[in-house]
């Protein structure tokens, strides 16, 4: 019963925030995850106070971490591509969007 109550408050958590560093976080050790919270802002050159901010953008916010910074996080967790983003962006076809745009002009 503990165990699934942590289970779903864990998901509730990852719902809220844009991006899954808190999670990748917390997978780390007790010891790396403190000083990972050190190094991490001096590699993407921001302040501590910066990269708490980013950990804590929440989804549906239009805030958002600079492209560069996501794709240095996402290298340092081993995440591909978009992994470090908690929601998924969907997008027509480029020629999906000129036919539609073409149909639109008739």
């Amino acid at each position: 019963d503990k165990i699934y109550k942590f289970f779903l408050k864990s998901i509730k958590i990852s719902l809220m925030y844009k991006y899954l560093i808190n999670e990748n976080l917390s997978n780390l050790p007790m010891k790396d995850y403190k000083n990972a919270l050190k190094v991490i802002p001096l590699v993407l050159g921001v302040s501590p106070n910066t990269f708490l901010n980013y950990r804590n953008i929440k989804a549906g916010e239009k805030k958002d971490i600079p492209y560069q910074k996501v794709v240095q996080l996402e290298k340092m967790f081993g995440l591909s591509a978009g992994e470090l983003q908690n929601t998924r962006i969907s997008c027509k076809h480029i020629t999906q969007l000129l036919e539609d745009y073409k149909n639109v002009l008739r």
